[in-house]
């Protein structure tokens, strides 16, 4: 095996795809209101969990992911592979006595920030880079090692005074990337390439169901980048007629390739745990990252920006990237606020006949507003209804809640079987119905009805109730 350093190049390519990666590496990391009491925030690492293979068996979680794409390699060509994963690491707090000893609390308050006991994530990656042409056959397998270290860091007040300091310990976690090419059968000389990502750690849990036991040895939040310096992948998303055959055989297991980088080039590839489109990209209004999944960045920095002080400090000790969003929020200008509050990029306006190519459903301007809910008469939120298992369903109807992994996300999936109570049935443009609902043991619920903030299924994902 010839393993060579990443080239200038090489660097720089797997630098443009690290801008929507590092999304994937930190998507859930710290939940809006960003603070480690919040319940959300309690339930820590929910995308790219690589755990031990002794708690595998007896968890719903993987010790390994697969990615299988197509690549049409040149003679010589290198391949280039960055796995990027976070490294847990436990942070207690402790305060310092006058007699030089610490005592571990589970608070620590400062002037700025309250200090809490908090798992941050430590960035690893692991770079290999080798030619193609040794990948043949069995290919390869790197084994990689992050050592267990303590590192501890003092805290001190305003007037400089230590009052405390943190303890930070990561336990070794240990890995393997296994590589290996296939030819296929064809006029054309495609490669199918196989990357293994698994967690090769040796620990043994004592509790099978204490997930946060097996964290500290578990490879988070695991995707891969892949580069080509001669060649091109395929699209497995949008391949060419002759190669969907090819596509579809390949095998993906807790993960998904999709091309990375500039729309019209094909050299860069992420594998990730979240599914993505081809050639992903943060929107460009977006002022920095904010954590949170499906972000909608201006409800998300208003949200912030509207915290309690005291609600700030906490989020401000819980972690260096949750201060660094409330102060994104609290130092952002207006110009900005302004930039986010929506960008319109698939419409354009045609004042002429259209060219031949054009189709006829893009050439238009409308002379109304493409759609005035005050003058649509033929829809009604708090009247419409729609039928559920053979019953009308409308507002002030129950329902059973049975989110699909095809409509939903993640979140989603914890009420199942919840009964909810149907605040509106609403039809969007495209014909499609939405229910809206608020969750009937839900103590914030009246809140939410007031302003307005409901949750939406589509109606395969309830059952409609007895009486409804």
């Amino acid at each position: 095996m010839t393993t060579t350093a990443f080239t200038p190049g090489t660097e720089a390519r797997l630098a443009v795809a690290r801008q929507i990666a590092d999304t994937v590496l930190f998507e859930g990391y710290v939940l809006y209101p960003y603070r480690a009491s919040a319940a959300k925030n309690r339930l820590r690492w929910q995308f790219g969990v690589l755990v031990p293979p002794a708690w595998c068996a007896a968890a719903e979680e993987h010790d390994a992911q697969h990615t299988e794409c197509l690549m049409e390699p040149k003679n010589g060509a290198t391949l280039s592979v960055e796995v990027r994963l976070l490294h847990t690491r436990r942070r207690t707090v402790q305060q310092a006595h006058a007699d030089g000893t610490y005592e571990t609390v589970r608070e620590l308050h400062l002037e700025d920030r309250v200090l809490v006991p908090w798992d941050e994530g430590r960035e690893e990656k692991v770079e290999i880079a080798l030619p193609v042409a040794e990948l043949t056959g069995d290919g390869v397998t790197v084994p990689f090692t992050r050592a267990a270290a303590e590192e501890t860091e003092p805290v001190t007040d305003a007037d400089g005074r230590l009052v405390g300091r943190m303890v930070r310990r990561r336990e070794e976690i240990s890995g393997a990337v296994r590589l290996s090419t296939a030819e296929l059968d064809g006029p054309y000389r495609t490669q199918r390439l196989r990357v293994v990502v698994e967690n090769t750690s040796p620990w043994t849990p004592e509790d099978t169901d204490d997930r946060d036991a097996a964290l500290p040895y578990s490879l988070v939040a695991s995707h891969v980048l892949l580069h080509l310096d001669a060649g091109a992948f395929l699209s497995m998303t949008d391949p060419p007629e002759w190669a969907k055959g090819a596509v579809a055989a390949c095998r993906n297991l807790h993960t998904w390739p999709v091309l990375a980088g500039e729309p019209g080039r094909a050299d860069l590839v992420l594998s990730s745990p979240i599914i993505l489109e081809d050639h992903p990209a943060i929107a460009p209004e977006s002022p920095g990252a904010l954590y949170d999944a499906t972000e909608i960045d201006e409800i998300l920095a208003l949200r912030t920006i509207a915290l309690t002080d005291e609600e700030k400090r906490e989020a401000r000790g819980t972690d260096a990237r949750a201060a660094a969003v409330i102060e994104l929020a609290d130092t952002m200008p207006p110009e900005v606020l302004e930039r986010l509050h929506g960008a319109v990029r698939s419409l354009r306006e045609v004042t002429g006949p259209p060219d031949a190519g054009d189709d006829p459903q893009d050439v238009f301007r409308p002379e109304s507003p493409w759609w005035d809910p005050g003058g649509d008469t033929a829809v009604d939120p708090d009247r419409d209804h729609v039928t559920v298992d053979g019953r009308e369903v409308r507002a002030g109807c129950r329902v059973v809640l049975r989110p699909r992994l095809r409509h939903t996300d993640a979140q989603d999936l914890f009420l199942s079987g919840r009964s909810a109570l149907v605040e509106a049935v609403l039809h969007d443009v495209d014909g499609g119905v939405h229910i809206a609902v608020t969750v009937e043991d839900d103590p914030g619920a009246d809140i939410r009805r007031e302003q307005g903030r409901f949750l939406y299924f589509q109606p395969d994902e309830v059952e409609a109730l007895e009486d409804a």
